[in-house]
């Protein structure tokens, strides 16, 4: 009955000691972190300014399930600052041969996604936890990631200071 209970007391010291060394990088405290922050400024896409037609009697008829001329349009955008012809890129799809070619101007790799999958299996293979993360099914993901994240507000300054023009962002939350 005594080594039960110097077991259990061990066991108990153990579990104890493992809570007491849980900081603020610990992937589960950091995912209940990010669920109380406000909305991710990088996923908001702002509006176009409204804009005043030059007659009133010359308005379209309203259509509620259409586009509206002020509503953000990424893809046709994107198609623009590319080179590419936005109507193809609304259409939804089809891929523009313009996108394409800007993209794949310095050549491409028809088995790119095969690659990176095996490379980032073999990198989370070396990166699999402590022992006891991979006993207890901790997820180590964030840690074993952590030295590629980006940091948005030195790369915002690092833009600012090679002097290209960015939007403003909010601060720091603290």
């Amino acid at each position: 009955m005594a080594i039960r209970q110097v077991i259990f007391a061990s066991l108990g010291a153990a579990i104890l000691s493992l809570a007491a060394c849980a900081s603020s990088d610990d992937p589960i405290l950091m995912h209940a972190a990010s669920e109380t922050r406000g909305p991710d400024e990088f996923s908001i896409v702002p509006t176009r300014p409204l804009e005043m037609p030059p007659s009133l009697s010359e308005l379209p008829t309203p259509n509620p399930s259409g586009v509206n001329r002020v509503d953000p349009q990424p893809r046709a955008d994107i198609a623009r600052a590319l080179g590419g012809n936005p109507a193809v890129a609304m259409a939804g799809g089809t891929v523009d041969g313009g996108i394409v070619n800007h993209v794949s101007r310095f050549g491409r790799d028809a088995g790119i996604r095969d690659q990176l999958a095996s490379e980032d299996l073999e990198f989370r293979r070396r990166n699999r936890g402590r022992l006891l993360e991979r006993l207890f099914a901790v997820n180590v993901y964030h840690n074993a990631y952590q030295g590629m994240w980006l940091d948005k507000y030195a790369e915002l300054d690092r833009w600012r200071r090679a002097g290209v023009r960015t939007p403003s962002a909010p601060p720091p939350a603290n």
